[in-house]
């Protein structure tokens, strides 16, 4: 079958974003479009069955066991063909709308609130056992084997729907935002897939009413839109065959999450020895990381990871090799002519195993490798960027990420406001980001293109390191290792999305200094990774387009030679 066929090929596109919710959707779709099973000749057609349903709901009315059913309009516009001995029908055709239950009070029931209705297919309800006659009234009533519908956003979207089965004493009752059918010689379990299936959700959507966070389905679109009927012994097969199908993704899904467990393990396992190193076998773990990091990330939030790691393994001494030729990086700082008075008198090292640096590098607090601090100006700007290089521009603080300047990122100054110059910002300017949400403050980088008429915010802080010193392996420091974990100590704010960090409190958070040379080789080298990092970050983007790709041409494979209207 076409379905079957999907399966066959399933593992070249199983890594496509949302792949089995799609094959899923994909399923039920094929089944109420008569594409799932093949049609028997023998079976009774759907039209003989419709004559019988209007037979049965006469006698139900004549016995006074259903009330007697409003007028139901005619189909106009269907929707794509049918197989031959299909039929159109409508839900309420074919079965009882909402129908009450009469019980005694001291009768135990079923109560099924929404959050106990699942949206995925094959899932059954669960319900609390209670008396009925503390549930009667005010609540939606069902019956064993009727079949419900959320009516409400986001429930309807996401398909929430069942089959009332198992319930306590046979009965129910629950939440008032569900309709609810009684089947008439239709298999409910189909009408179930029916209403899971992207036609009709999707259909339904745009037709829902009220204001936005309360939009429901209306009643006429449950009852009277177009419902496909199959004979019913087809729809006994639909429904094994989905659930056959179903239980199959079930088992892809798990094989999915195992595989990306193991993976997952395995990454952060390798990440782990990166960021713990053992002196014996980093040279080992460091060359195994290298050559599978394809292989190993498959997810951008690895990829975040991984370029944490190389900024630890950088600021710790772990990421080039040292050269004794080089001169102690304390030396180098004692003959800056422009080193701060107090910076001659260094402050003792941190103690404790993590801060142990290699030989030639020492702890310096940033204040004493700077010139000094100042922020910017946040004039009331326009709502957009300058249009011409020759007017002035506040840059944001999202121009500032993670060791990337953004020059794009920024406001234009009103014209009736005369620019501050002493605040563009400069080539070699060290930028860190001063206020915003928690996550974003102490971001830094360093300028690295020309932004003539570009004024830094006051929300930016901005400084520039001494003599030969690296900018950027200074602005790489703050965003790494035991220097990262005090600025996130530094922070300070009443809510988390209003946080900030003074100047006194940048300038006294320790930097692990290297010497000179090796400061510019450690530099060289996370340029390097970081850009083997945008490949296979790229590479991940491009592999779930083309599995993306891969999938619909799939589809497309399973459905031909047989065409979907």
């Amino acid at each position: 079958m076409n379905a079957e066929l999907l399966l066959a090929l399933y593992e070249r596109i199983a890594d496509a974003p949302d792949a089995i919710a799609r094959l899923r959707r994909f399923v039920l779709d094929l089944a109420v479009r008569g594409k799932l099973v093949e049609q028997d000749p023998k079976d009774e057609p759907a039209s003989e069955l419709l004559k019988l349903i209007a037979a049965e709901r006469v006698r139900l009315v004549a016995a006074g066991l259903v009330r007697k059913p409003k007028p139901i309009p005619k189909l106009e516009a269907l929707p794509y063909d049918l197989p031959a001995n299909w039929a159109w029908s409508q839900i309420a055709e074919i079965g009882v709308l909402n129908p009450r239950v009469e019980a005694e009070d001291a009768v135990m029931a079923s109560f099924v609130p929404m959050p106990l209705i699942a949206a995925e297919y094959g899932v059954p309800n669960d319900h609390e056992a209670r008396p009925w006659g503390q549930i009667k009234k005010g609540y939606t009533h069902f019956a064993e084997g009727d079949v419900g519908l959320a009516k409400i956003t986001p429930c309807f979207e996401n398909g929430k729907s069942t089959v009332f089965r198992n319930l306590t004493g046979g009965i129910g009752s629950g939440t008032t935002e569900l309709h609810v059918v009684r089947p008439v010689l239709v298999n409910p379990d189909y009408i179930l897939l029916f209403w899971k299936c992207p036609f009709f959700i999707e259909n339904g959507i745009p037709r829902m009413t009220g204001t936005a966070g309360q939009k429901r389905v209306p009643t006429d679109y449950f009852a009277n839109s177009v419902f496909p009927l199959p004979p019913l012994a087809e729809q006994h097969r639909i429904v094994a065959k989905v659930d056959e199908l179903m239980a199959l993704c079930d088992q892809l899904e798990t094989a999915q999450a195992e595989r990306e467990k193991q993976r997952k393990m395995l990454t952060l396992s390798t990440l782990a020895k990166l960021n713990e190193p053992d002196p014996e076998t980093f040279p080992d773990d460091a060359r195994f990381a290298l050559q599978h990091l394809k292989p190993l990330t498959k997810r951008t939030d690895q990829i975040k990871q991984l370029r944490q790691t190389i900024l630890n393994l950088a600021v710790r001494g772990k990421l080039v090799q040292q050269d004794t030729n080089d001169e102690p990086a304390l030396t180098s700082l004692s003959r800056l002519s422009d080193v701060p008075p107090k910076t001659k008198k260094l402050q003792k090292p941190l103690d404790g195993p993590e801060h142990e640096l290699p030989s030639g590098w020492t702890w310096v607090p940033l204040g004493g490798l700077i010139h000094g601090m100042d922020a910017g100006w946040s004039p009331q700007c326009e709502n957009h960027p300058r249009v011409e290089l020759s007017q002035w521009g506040v840059l944001k603080t999202t121009a500032v990420q993670t060791l990337a300047f953004d020059s794009a990122q920024h406001k234009q100054l009103p014209s009736k406001l005369a620019p501050r110059p002493q605040f563009e910002a400069k080539v070699g300017d060290i930028l860190v980001t001063r206020a915003g949400p928690k996550n974003r403050v102490g971001v830094s980088c360093v300028v690295d293109v020309d932004c003539p008429r570009l004024m830094i915010s006051d929300k930016l802080i901005r400084f520039h390191g001494l003599g030969d010193l690296s900018p950027r392996y200074l602005a790489l420091t703050l965003n790494a290792g035991v220097t990262l974990r005090q600025i996130e100590d530094a922070k300070s704010g009443m809510a988390v999305m209003q946080m900030n960090i003074s100047q006194d409190k940048l300038k006294a958070v320790h930097i692990p200094l290297p010497p000179i040379p090796e400061q510019y080789r450690i530099v060289s080298k996370v340029d390097e990774l970081m850009a083997l990092c945008d490949q296979l970050e790229a590479s991940i983007a491009e592999g779930e387009q083309t599995r993306s790709m891969l999938l619909e041409a799939v589809l497309h494979e399973a459905l031909d030679p047989i065409k979907i209207n």
